[in-house]
Parts: C-alpha cells; sequence; structure tokens
C-alpha cells in the first residue's frame, strides 16, 4: 500500500469508525432509556450492572450501525477530498477511479468480515447475556420492582400504585387487575399490605389490609351502566403477580435472531428433517423453516451491504463534491432507509415460502453492487 492508499485509507477509517459510532448510539439509545435507565433511577439495578448491560448492547446496535456508518464515512471523506480539487488532481495524474477506490474497498472487506463475526457470532450472544444480567439484577431483589409513587405496568395482567414502601411494607396500595384485552375488570384499594415473593414461581404475593374490591362486568367491564360489586375485606391474599416477563421468558422463547450461525444451521435441518405428513402442519412447518432460513440471509446481507454501501459510496461521494456533512448524511440516510424498507418488504413474505423469499432477500444488495457499477462507468467516462 503506497502513500496515497494509506491516505485514503486513514481518512475514510477514521471517518467510517466515528459515524458507526454515532448511529450505534443512535439505535442502543432507545433501549437504554426504555429498559435501562428507570430501574438504574428507581435502585432496581446497581450503576456496575447498568454500565454491564449497556455494553452488551453495543454489538446490537452496531450489526445495524456498521453498513451505515460505512457510507456515511465514505460519502463525508471522498465529498471532502472532491471538494478541495484532491480527486481532480488524481484524476488528472492518469489515476482511476478504481484505482481511487481501492482503499475503500479493502476497507469495505474488512467490515464484510467484521459484520458477519459480529452477525452471527457477538450479537446472538450478548443479546442472550443480557437477558441473562438483567434477569439475575432482578432476581437479585424483586421487590425494588415496586417503586413508590409510580405507576408500575410492567407486570402481566396488572396495574400496579403503591403510595410508600418501607422494606416490604406498603401503604395506599392500589392494583388493577386487567383482563386479556387491557380493559380493568376489578379494582383494590388498600390501606396498607405486606409484600413477599415466592422464587418457586417467580410470583410476588401482596397480602393487602382493609382493602375495598370493586369487581367489573367480565364480559362487558367498560360498560359503566351496570354497577360495579364493591366489596370490603380485612385482609386480601389471593393476588399473586407473575414476574415470568423478567425471567427468562425471551430465552425460553429464544428469537432466531438470536441464535449462533450453528445454532441456526442445526434448526434448519432439524425443521427440514421433521416434515409432518398432515398437510396444514407440514405448511406450519414449512413456514417455520422458512423464517429460520430467513434470518440466516438476513444476517449475510447485512454483512454485504457494508460492502455494498462503500462500494456506492464511492462514486456518489467523488460526485457530490460537497463539504455540508448535512447533504451527505442525507444522502447516506436514504440510501440506507431504501435499503431497509425493501429487506422489510421481502420479510413479509416469511409465510409464503412458495415465493422463495430467502432468495428476494438478495435483491437490495445485488441493485446496490449494479447501480455502484454503473456509477463508477459513468464517472470513468465522464
Amino acid at each position: 500500500m503506497n502513500l496515497l492508499d494509506r491516505h485514503i485509507f486513514k481518512s475514510v477509517l477514521f471517518t467510517c469508525g466515528a459515524a458507526v459510532a454515532l448511529f450505534a448510539f443512535v439505535v442502543a439509545l432507545p433501549n437504554v432509556v426504555k429498559d435501562l435507565l428507570t430501574p438504574l433511577l428507581a435502585g432496581q439495578i446497581e450503576t456496575g450492572t447498568f454500565a454491564r448491560l449497556v455494553l452488551l448492547l453495543i454489538p446490537y446496535a452496531i450489526s445495524y450501525a456498521l453498513p451505515m456508518g460505512i457510507l456515511t464515512g465514505v460519502l463525508l471523506t471522498l465529498g471532502r477530498l472532491s471538494a478541495d480539487s484532491e480527486i481532480t488532481a488524481m484524476r488528472a495524474a492518469g489515476i482511476s477511479a478504481f484505482r481511487v477506490a481501492r482503499p475503500v474497498f479493502i476497507l469495505g472487506c474488512a467490515g464484510l468480515a467484521g459484520a458477519l463475526f459480529i452477525n452471527f457470532e457477538t450479537m446472538p450472544w450478548a443479546r442472550v447475556q443480557y437477558q441473562r444480567e438483567f434477569e439475575a439484577a432482578v432476581r437479585a431483589d424483586p421487590l425494588k420492582l415496586i417503586v413508590p409513587r409510580t405507576f408500575i405496568r410492567d407486570f402481566r395482567g396488572y396495574v400496579v400504585y403503591v403510595g410508600d414502601k418501607a422494606g416490604s411494607m406498603l401503604r395506599d396500595v392500589w392494583v388493577w387487575e386487567l383482563d386479556e384485552q387491557y380493559r380493568v375488570k376489578r379494582i383494590i384499594r388498600a390501606e396498607a399490605g405486606r409484600l413477599d415473593y415466592d422464587p418457586a414461581s417467580h410470583s410476588l404475593i401482596p397480602t393487602l389490609v382493609r382493602a375495598k374490591i370493586e369487581d367489573r362486568d367480565a364480559d362487558q367491564p367498560e360498560d359503566f351502566d351496570q354497577s360495579p360489586r364493591i366489596a370490603s375485606v380485612e385482609k386480601l391474599e389471593q393476588l399473586q403477580i407473575s414476574l415470568e416477563p423478567f425471567f427468562g421468558r425471551e430465552l425460553r422463547r429464544m428469537k432466531d435472531e438470536w441464535l449462533t450461525y450453528t445454532q441456526l444451521r442445526d434448526k434448519r435441518a432439524t425443521l427440514a428433517a421433521e416434515m409432518p405428513t398432515d398437510p396444514e402442519a407440514a405448511a406450519q412447518q414449512e413456514q417455520a423453516r422458512m423464517r429460520t432460513q430467513l434470518v440466516i440471509q438476513e444476517k449475510f446481507n447485512l454483512s454485504l451491504a457494508v460492502f455494498s454501501f462503500a462500494l456506492i459510496g464511492v462514486p456518489l461521494g467523488i460526485k457530490v463534491s460537497r463539504r455540508e456533512t448535512s447533504a451527505n448524511l442525507g444522502i447516506a440516510l436514504v440510501l440506507v432507509l431504501s435499503y431497509y424498507m425493501l429487506t422489510v418488504m421481502v420479510k413479509w413474505l416469511d409465510r409464503h415460502p412458495e415465493y422463495r423469499p430467502d432468495l428476494l432477500l438478495w435483491i437490495p444488495n445485488l441493485l446496490l453492487i449494479a447501480l455502484g457499477i454503473w456509477l463508477f462507468r459513468r464517472i470513468e467516462r465522464g
């Protein structure tokens, strides 16, 4: 690699690294705010656990940020070189556009290899480890899930509000019990109570004192023309609030996206080998196999997109010739959104294996590569 290659490679590398870090932050931030910030502020998880969980989100964020970061970095770097007339000087010296792009292609190939490793190994491991770490943090002290003066909607089938809490003792307790359509079918208000944890069933067991219970019609709980049944009890012990959403539900129902390549391949082979004779069951089995195949192909395509965006970013960066970061970010955003929209549209066909969505998933990358080659030829002719 000569001096020119090193100059372009370093410029593109540092800009792409900064762009990937920026987009990874944007991807990870909603997950941090939604899942981790409230438990941290409420004291449900420690600062060290919070930091580890954030680190475990990074591979997931990078897997989606890498293609857009590479494209943005290439556009910014080559746009600046072109605006400074450095590209013009290279072309005047007889250096072709393909020769100028060689360091970018090397970086794109390295990014492709890194993306394959992240998508098939690092990200699945990190997502599973994230669930285990979060579950362990909750299991250490489940009573911390009850935060005073906060409407707690994390429990399945219940909304809970507690006015004050001292250890396991509660005061001013409100419980709204919901049906499957999230309509309130029962309201319980108690002056005080005690909260216990049952490790066998992973449930919170509140014992309420001096409680009033309002039962609504089971079929039409929102029909206020019917008077609710109201009762008062000195002690209520029948409640049991499941903590299943916090304790490994995702691990027991493992998502295909969280499986490594070896696990995905084994699952696909198992589904293909166990084809039932019943036509309806066979169709469902084929759909399940296709969903697994789509995950494999999507990970391959998401990795290839790193190289595809690097390829198309070179002629676009040379042609645009702009220093403005906003213009280059706009171009990158339009291209990436178009790519993801096409990918999502193909994935909607997962229930129709006969259309071979696993093969159609390659169309966005093929279009990007074809467009990149066409733009290169236009630049060479121009």
